[in-house]
């Protein structure tokens, strides 16, 4: 499922991103990596999905979580 499918409280695991290259390096840099733990904190109405990754809130795009592939944590 795609993290824009989140829902809000629970807790994802980042199976692979699937974006521009530019866009894909700069979430690594920020910390977000294939296997790493993201929680969706809040959706709002625009679109703009906030999530917790590695201790920091990320505020994203639709048109970027529908590109980020995630599993659910048990």
């Amino acid at each position: 499922m795609s993290l824009s499918e989140g829902k809000i409280g629970s807790s994802y695991r980042v199976a692979s991103i699937c974006l521009p290259h530019d866009l894909e390096k700069r979430l690594e840099a920020l910390g977000m990596t294939t296997g790493t733990s993201v929680s969706v904190l809040n959706s709002k109405s625009r679109g703009v999905l906030i999530v917790k990754v590695r201790g920091t809130r990320f505020a994203l795009g639709r048109n970027i979580t529908k590109n980020i592939l995630v599993e659910a944590v048990a």
